[in-house]
């Protein structure tokens, strides 16, 4: 599905990443974890091409998309929710989605084809609230918004940069829950995170950031033994 080889990337003159790898294979889901300034947001960025790469290699489904604009990747099947969720908060709740429904068309042979009924029977609440400013509704509720108008794009891939920030624990249990179903769809899923709990939940396995590299790879069934590892204080904090 998707590899990423010895990336470094940044901002400026400063160099974030410092050759980050990773792999996530089809219907995986692969958590990132580290604390602020790890370089997680960082390297989402470079995977979705909103910002240039400088050294390194990307694939997706053994294409290199390393020079490939945003939407272009996005056409491949590519999504990403990003942190402060980029929603047009003027518009309603039923204009954000069409605005994404009208790109997905564009993904004529995708394999996943989510239309707008599908996301309201995901979150329930949009069907009272699709003429509401997306600026009136609460934090969590954008959030929702964002990860619906992510997958009304048709992805293959879904990444979702740190998606329980500041959200109610009852919001974070919904979001939980729709995120299960879509691995039971099919679709691949990048989750970055800083609470271990949540990723673990939602991950098959993991990798450790720590000031712009991998410091550690979080295998299938390894998740009990990290979580009461020396790194979750080290890199994390407790949790």
């Amino acid at each position: 599905m998707l590899i990423v080889e010895g990336l470094s990337a940044g901002y400026g003159e400063v160099n974030v990443l410092s050759e980050v790898s990773i792999e996530v294979g089809h219907n995986e889901s692969v958590a990132i974890v580290g604390a602020n300034g790890a370089g997680k947001s960082t390297l989402v960025n470079a995977i979705c091409g909103l910002i240039p790469t400088r050294r390194g290699r990307i694939t997706k489904d053994g294409r290199d998309i390393h020079a490939l604009p945003a939407h272009c990747r996005a056409e491949l099947g590519i999504a990403v929710v990003l942190e402060n969720r980029h929603l047009f908060g003027e518009l309603s709740v039923r204009q954000n989605l069409e605005l994404a429904l009208n790109r997905g068309r564009l993904r004529k042979s995708a394999s996943i084809q989510l239309g707008i009924q599908d996301v309201l029977e995901l979150f329930p609440f949009m069907n009272e609230r699709l003429n509401s400013a997306v600026d009136l509704l609460s934090g969590g509720e954008q959030q929702m918004i964002a990860i619906s108008r992510a997958l009304l794009l048709k992805p293959d891939l879904l990444i979702m940069d740190e998606p329980s920030t500041g959200l109610a624990p009852k919001v974070v249990k919904a979001i939980v829950s729709v995120v299960a179903s879509l691995r039971g769809r099919g679709m691949s899923l990048i989750l970055v995170e800083q609470n271990v709990a949540v990723a673990e939940q939602n991950s098959d396995r993991a990798y450790v950031m720590s000031l712009g590299r991998v410091v550690k790879h979080v295998d299938r069934g390894g998740w009990s033994e990290f979580a009461r590892s020396e790194l979750v204080t080290a890199y994390l904090g407790r949790q």
